[in-house]
C-alpha cells in the first residue's frame, strides 16, 4: 500500500490538476515559461546585433565619409578700371546685391572732357580725310591733262627747233651771200680807185663803187646779226624742247602721283579710325566710372570710402556669390578611401551649422595631394622618412536647388558621405 501511494504521483500526467487536490502538478510546470521567454529575448538581441553588424558592414563598405571638408567657392574682387575720385559708395559690408547693382561712383567730369576732345579730333580727321578723298580724282584728272600738255609741248618744241634750224641755215646762206657781195664790192673799189685817180673812169663811177661797198658791208653786218639771232633762236628752241621733255617725264609719273594721293587719303582714313577708337575708349572710360557688381552675392572686404582717389586695378571690395553653381565642397579624403570613388557618385552632405543634409555628387578628384599644393611641399628624400597617409582633395557639387535660401557660406565645416557602391 505504501509503495502504491508513493508511485501514483510520479505516474500522474504532468499538468493534470485532477491528479492531486494539493496542486503539485502546476507548481512543477511554472519555471519552464520564463526560460522560453528568455531564449526569445536572447534570440531577438542576437538578430539585432547581426542586423546592426550587417548595417555597419554595409555602411562601412558602401560609403566613405570625412569630417575634413568645408564649403568653397569663388570670391570676385571688385576693382576700378580707371583712376578717379570716389564720390559715392552705395553698399555696406555683408549686404546682398544683384548682378549689375551700382557699388561705387567715380567723378565723371574728366572723362566727359576727354569725350569732347575725342569728338573734336574725330570731326577734324574726318574732314581732312574727306578732302584728301576728293583730291584723288582731281589729281588723276590734273595729271592726265599735264601729260597731254607735256606731249603737245614736246611736239611743238620739236617743230620750233626744226623751224629755228632752217632759219639759221637761211641766215648763214644770206651771210655768205652778203660776204661774197662785199668782197666783190671791195675789189671794185680797189680796182676803180687808181683808175679814178688817173681820170680813166668817171669819178662818179668810183663813188658808186665805194657806196656799193659800204652797202655790202652793211649787208654783211645785217646778215651776220640775222645769223646770230637765228642761232640764238635754235638754242632757245633746244632749251624749250629740253623743258618739254622734262615736263613730259614729270607728267609720266601720273600713276605714282595718284598712288601717293591715295596713300595720303588712306592715311587720313586711318587717322579717322584712330580718332573714332579714341572716342570709343573715352566713352568706355566714362562708363567705367560707374562700378557695378559682377555677380549676385554678399559684399565683403569693403575698403573704399567717399573722397578716396583710386587707381586702375585697386581692389575696392569683394562679392561672394552664394548660388549652388558657384559654391562646392572640398573634401580631403584619405588616399585609402579613394579606391572605389569616382566622379558622378551621389553624396549626402551634413552641414554642422544647421544640422541639415544636402544632396550632391562627386565632380572630380584633384591631381595631387593637399601637401603638394602647399607653399613648402614635403621633401621625402631623407633618411628619416615616415610614411603618412595623405589626403586628396575631392570636389563635390550640390544638386540643383539644394540651397534655395542661400544659407551656406564659404568656409563652413561639412561632413560629406559618398556612396561608392
Amino acid at each position: 500500500m505504501a509503495d502504491t501511494a508513493t508511485h501514483t504521483p510520479e505516474t500522474t500526467p504532468p499538468g493534470d490538476g485532477r491528479a492531486s487536490g494539493s496542486g503539485v502538478g502546476p507548481v512543477r510546470n511554472a519555471p519552464k515559461r520564463p526560460r522560453r521567454a528568455r531564449r526569445l529575448v536572447l534570440a531577438a538581441i542576437g538578430l539585432a546585433l547581426i542586423a546592426s553588424a550587417g548595417v555597419w558592414y554595409w555602411r562601412s563598405t558602401a560609403w566613405e565619409s570625412t569630417d575634413n571638408a568645408q564649403i568653397d567657392g569663388f570670391i570676385y574682387p571688385v576693382s576700378s578700371r580707371v583712376s578717379g575720385h570716389v564720390t559715392r559708395v552705395m553698399v555696406d559690408e555683408n549686404q546682398y546685391v544683384e548682378a549689375g547693382t551700382v557699388l561705387a561712383q567715380l567723378d565723371p567730369k574728366d572723362y566727359e572732357v576727354a569725350i569732347a576732345i575725342a569728338r573734336a579730333t574725330l570731326a577734324n580727321d574726318g574732314a581732312s580725310a574727306a578732302a584728301l578723298r576728293t583730291n584723288v580724282p582731281i589729281t588723276s584728272t590734273d595729271t592726265a591733262s599735264q601729260l597731254s600738255t607735256a606731249q603737245a609741248d614736246v611736239e611743238n618744241a620739236n617743230a620750233g627747233l626744226a623751224v629755228a634750224a632752217r632759219q639759221f641755215e637761211a641766215a648763214q646762206a644770206t651771210l655768205r651771200e652778203a660776204e661774197a657781195n662785199d668782197l666783190k664790192a671791195q675789189d671794185d673799189v680797189t680796182r676803180y680807185k687808181p683808175l679814178a685817180a688817173k681820170d680813166e673812169i668817171p669819178q662818179q663811177q668810183y663813188s658808186q663803187a665805194v657806196n656799193s661797198q659800204r652797202a655790202t658791208a652793211a649787208a654783211v653786218e645785217a646778215a651776220a646779226a640775222s645769223a646770230a639771232a637765228a642761232e640764238q633762236t635754235v638754242t632757245q628752241a633746244r632749251a624749250r624742247l629740253a623743258q618739254a621733255h622734262a615736263q613730259l617725264r614729270s607728267a609720266g609719273t601720273r600713276p605714282e602721283q595718284i598712288a601717293a594721293q591715295r596713300s595720303r587719303a588712306l592715311a587720313a582714313e586711318a587717322e579717322t579710325q584712330r580718332a573714332a577708337a579714341a572716342l570709343q575708349q573715352a566713352q568706355l572710360n566714362l562708363q567705367y566710372t560707374t562700378i557695378v557688381a559682377p555677380v549676385s552675392g554678399i559684399v565683403g572686404q569693403r575698403s573704399v570710402q567717399p573722397g578716396q582717389n583710386v587707381s586702375p586695378g585697386q581692389q575696392l571690395m569683394t562679392v561672394v556669390p552664394l548660388d549652388s553653381q558657384n559654391i562646392w565642397v572640398t573634401a580631403n579624403f584619405k588616399e585609402t578611401q579613394l579606391k572605389y570613388m569616382r566622379p558622378g557618385q551621389p553624396t549626402t552632405i551634413a552641414v554642422d551649422a544647421y544640422g541639415r543634409t544636402y544632396q550632391g555628387r562627386v565632380l572630380n578628384i584633384a591631381g595631387a595631394s593637399g601637401a603638394r599644393y602647399s607653399l613648402l611641399p614635403p621633401e621625402n628624400a631623407t633618411g628619416n622618412y615616415v610614411k603618412v597617409v595623405q589626403r586628396i582633395p575631392v570636389k563635390i557639387v550640390f544638386d540643383q536647388g539644394q540651397d534655395a535660401e542661400h544659407l551656406l557660406r564659404l568656409g563652413m565645416s561639412v561632413e560629406p558621405n559618398v556612396r561608392i557602391r
